[in-house]
This record gives C-alpha cells, structure tokens and sequence, in this order.
C-alpha cells in the first residue's frame, strides 16, 4: 500500500483525533503500534469450535487469513461467533436451535464489524448455517469482504467402501430391522467421520459453498478443496489480499450479489443436485442484500438446467471426488460454455466470473462425476418448487434419485418429528403411505428442524421412495426420498397443511408441480372454520423471540422482514 494511498473508510472513526486516543489505547493492548492505525482494519470472522468436526480447524486458517491480510497492507483482527453442529443436534430436541443459529451468527458478525468500525471483511465457516449466516451479515454491511468455505471432510472408509455420517443415520434404521448387529453398528459409528471438514456429499455445507463461489463471493476453487488439503491454507492467506485489492477498487458485497449472480448460484445449486435448504438459505441472503428473489426465480432456473452431478445423497460421489476432477470451477465453465451462467457478473478476484473461469481447467476427460448435457441425471433441475391446495404459498420437492415423479396415497399426520419416528419404529407406516410431519415450521417447531433421522429410518426399513413425506419443516441435505419440505404457510400461522386429516388422500406431482389434498372446497372451508391456532411452543428466550420475529419459509425464514 502506497503512502498517499488511505483506504480507511470506517476505522478512522477510532484512528485519528484527539478524542480517539483511548480507543487506540485498547488496541496497543492486541498488539498495534504507530503504523497500524495508517492502515484498514479488517474483520477476521472464524466459526472455529471444538463441537463439530465442520470447524475444527478453522482457528488456524482465520491465522492464515490474517497473515494475507498483513501482508498485502492491512490490521487484521480476527474474532470469533458461534457454531451449530446440524449432525449432533440432529434428531432431538437440539434441532429446533440449528436455523435460528443461522441468524445469531449474521447478527453477531454485523454487530462486532460494525461496533469496532471495520473497513473489511474476511469470514470463514464451515457447518450448515455458517455460509448463509457469514453471508447475510455481509450482504447487510456491504463491504469489501469475502468468503472462505473451511471446506470439505474426506469421505471414511468402512470394508473398502466410502463411508459418510449419511451412513450413520440410515445405519440405524438397518439396525432397528435387524440388519445390523451391535459390533456393526459401532464400527460404522467410529468410520463414518475420519477428521475435520464438513459432511462429504452434496449436502447443505458443500451446497451453500458451491452457490457462494458461483455467486462470486469466494475464490475460484474455494468451495470444493478438502479441509485438510494443503492449498486449503493457500486460500485463506489469498483471501486476506483478495479483501485488500476490494477495499483498493472499491468493490462491494452488493456489486456483485446481483440478482444475476444469484441466479448463477441457482444454477449452480441445480446442475450439482444440491440441498433443499439452498432456497431458503437463497431466499435470506437476497433479502440482506437488497435484492428481490422468490420461489419463481428458483422454479425459472431449474426449468432450463440439467442435474448433472451424480453425487449423495441420492447419487454415487462425495464433494473430494468433485474436487479430483476439476472442482466447482471445471463444473461452471461446463455450464458458462452451454449459456447457462452470467459471465459478465462481478467476483471478488475483481475479474468478471468468465475471465475467472478462462483460467479454470475444464473437467476430466474421462470421468464420470459429472454427467454430460446428452446424458444428464434428469433434464431439469432436482429442486422442484410445488404449489397447490397444501402449499399456495410453495413448497419444495427434490426428486434427484427418484424413478417416480407422482405420488399418491393416504396421509399419516403426526404434530411432532417424535411422534412420527415412533410410529415408524413401530411399523405402523407401510408402503404408499404419505407420512406428514406439521407443526415444525419455523414459528411452530420454533426452528423448523431439519428431518434427516425420519428420511433415514425410513430408507433404513427399505421404505425409501415408497413412503412419502411432507412437512413445513427442513429436510437435511443428506436426506434422500419422495420428500417434500419448507410446506408454506405453515401450520402455526393457518396453513393447509393443518387441516389436514389421517387418511385424507394426498397428490404430489412433480410434473405438474402440485401438491393437492383431494377434499372438496366445502370440506376445506368447514376445516378451515373450525380450526384454532395454539399458542407458540416457546415464549422466553432465544427460541421465543425466534417465533416472534420469524418470517414464512417463503421468504427465507429471515427475522428482519419489514421491521
């Protein structure tokens, strides 16, 4: 950085005058002298925790990041925010705490970057929720900033096989049928997870990384390299300079989050097979950013992209595999090459998303990760948006894997993710069943917990695409299935889904992209009088303020709408 050069925008609030000279006094005790105050302070936002192997490691690359930043000009200061593990909270009571963390991590990062009058950004995150958080707070702030994904685990090894935590959870339904002997399922216990980095597949981490990078928010490569891959480190330190180079150009977070560019990680999201989640999570940051986004955009989108990705949950490979054969880059020059992507969208190299993947290797010749445009998975998009009687404001189906794209059958009604486990242990569910889980959403789980456990014991009972299920709760991106999540309105607030009745017959069809009870309007009108909203689960604390302040899955489940 020159001498004449003064890219303090914000800090100079606490590094000049007279009035300051306290201010200054505190960060002398961190470790700056004289010439640090000439420079721009940058946050150094890490989600490193020791309770989930997604961050494990994240203390020592924000260390990278911040050495990148000193480097190349800068005052870097890393500070921490808190993660949830979606893995371990899963299943119980935990999972009603795992969106809503999603929202104390983007309050977190803005108070913190805000309060100490930061000019810049690098975040790093690693389990679900910290990518969309780490970019809301950034959308919301707009400056220079950008996002490092921790990056993924390596896939276990079990007799020779892959192994992941997707393992785990439909290993207890094999179990419950008596597949599976208790030395088994210990040995499957201690395989699935060898070390850090976020779960394998195309789940939400893994997705919300690859739609960050197309969206041009990380580094080019970021979102497929291996936690503990070497160059994973080399990222980190390149994101410290890559934020310094913004604050240089002026670039911000909402010249590039366009809704061009979300359309880009849109189709990214499709072309890969990604988690359902990325549409709420989608849906939220377009909100931070300032940028109108709906169901629609998504249902546009998927209309015209082919699931090319035979990656889990419902396909063969995990994201290390990806990254062998040419990574998230090699995967967009395919789609940029067929028309598919906005090249001429900003990122935070500071070159236009075509001139980043000009440099971009095409993918392996030879493999078969990723399918070709003549012989895709499906010809469209797996995230189907569904609309109906059941859902007027919109659901979301993902029919990756699947060989039926209709189903019909009789309704299992359950008001809680337990009482539906309990009666699948109990096998009172039973093929061409449509098993609905209602009352999770986000105001009435509170938290609209994620419903991997029940996806899984159901594909453990060999039921999986024969049971189908719905719910105006989450599905987690492991979860595979004829599964139908994110039910708007919601139960809690007078949503269809609430009227609904054991044994009423349910239609969901994918090809028609509607989701029907088949009562006659007069039946649903006299439901409809009759019924009465209770009262919120939670009304203190942290979950109590959640179900206040949250809105509909449709629009993303954010807690700032129209306050």
């Amino acid at each position: 950085m020159s001498e004449k050069e003064d890219l303090r925008g914000r800090s100079k609030d606490i590094s000049e005058g007279v009035n300051r000279m306290p201010n200054r006094a505190m960060l002398r005790a961190v470790g700056f002298q004289d010439e640090d105050f000439k420079k721009p302070m940058v946050g150094v936002a890490s989600t490193w925790s020791e309770v989930t192997p997604c961050n494990i490691h994240i203390d020592q690359l924000a260390r990278e990041a911040k050495a990148g930043v000193k480097q190349h000009g800068g005052a870097p200061l890393i500070f921490n925010t808190i993660t949830v593990s979606d893995g371990i909270s899963m299943g119980h009571e935990g999972m009603l705490f795992s969106l809503p963390s999603r929202e104390t991590i983007a309050d977190s990062i803005e108070l913190v970057v805000n309060a100490e009058r930061f000019d810049g950004l690098v975040a790093i995150g690693g389990c679900d929720k910290n990518t969309p958080a780490c970019l809301m707070a950034i959308g919301r702030m707009n400056l220079p900033s950008v996002y490092v994904y921790g990056g993924t685990i390596q896939p276990g090894k079990l007799h020779g096989k892959d192994v992941d935590i997707v393992t785990a959870f439909e290993a207890v339904g094999k179990y419950q049928e008596g597949q599976l002997t208790d030395e088994e399922l210990h040995e499957v216990e201690c395989s699935v997870c060898p070390g850090a980095g976020a779960c394998g597949g195309m789940y939400t981490a893994n997705t919300m990384a690859s739609a960050a990078e197309a969206m041009g928010m990380a580094l080019p490569g970021s979102s497929s390299t291996p936690a503990i891959a070497p160059n994973k480190s080399v990222e980190c330190t390149e994101a410290g300079k890559a934020v310094i180079e913004l604050l240089r150009k002026n670039i911000r977070p909402r010249d590039i989050m366009t809704l061009k560019a979300f359309e880009n990680a849109i189709t990214v999201v499709m072309a890969l097979g990604g988690s359902t989640n990325a549409l709420l999570h989608l849906l939220a940051i377009a909100h931070s950013a300032g940028v109108k986004l709906t169901l629609d955009d998504f249902e546009r989108v998927r209309s015209r992209v082919p699931h090319l990705a035979d990656l889990k949950p419902s396909g063969k490979y995990v994201m290390q595999d990806l990254n062998n054969i040419g990574g998230v880059p090699g995967v967009m020059k395919l789609l940029l090459e067929k028309g598919l992507l906005h090249g001429d969208c900003m990122t935070v190299t500071g070159k236009t998303l075509a001139e980043n993947l000009a440099e971009a290797d095409p993918l392996d010749s030879g493999q078969d990760v990723i399918r070709s445009f003549e012989q895709p998975l499906k010809p469209t998009g797996p995230l189907v948006v569904l609309k109906g009687n059941l859902a007027p404001e919109g659901a979301v189906a993902k029919m990756s894997g699947l060989k039926k794209m209709r189903f019909s059958g009789p309704a299992r009604v359950y008001d809680s993710e337990q009482e539906a486990a309990d009666a699948i242990a109990r096998d009172d569910i039973k093929k061409g069943d449509v098993l609905v889980i209602r009352y999770v959403g986000p105001k009435g789980g509170p938290g609209m917990p994620e419903m991997l456990s029940i996806t899984a014991m159901i594909t453990g009972k060999g039921l999986g695409g024969e049971v189908a299920l719905m719910t105006d709760g989450r599905f987690s991106g492991g979860s595979h299935g004829f599964v139908v999540g994110h039910v708007t309105p919601e139960a809690q607030v007078g949503g269809p889904i609430g009227l609904l009745q054991e044994g009423d017959i349910i239609t969901i069809d994918s090809e028609t992209q509607e989701m029907n009870m088949e009562i006659s309007p007069q039946e649903f009108e006299a439901r409809l009088a009759k019924w009465v909203q209770p009262p919120l689960k939670v009304r203190t604390g942290v979950l109590g303020k959640y179900a206040r302040l949250v809105s509909s899955a449709s629009q993303g489940a954010v807690t700032d709408l129209d306050l």
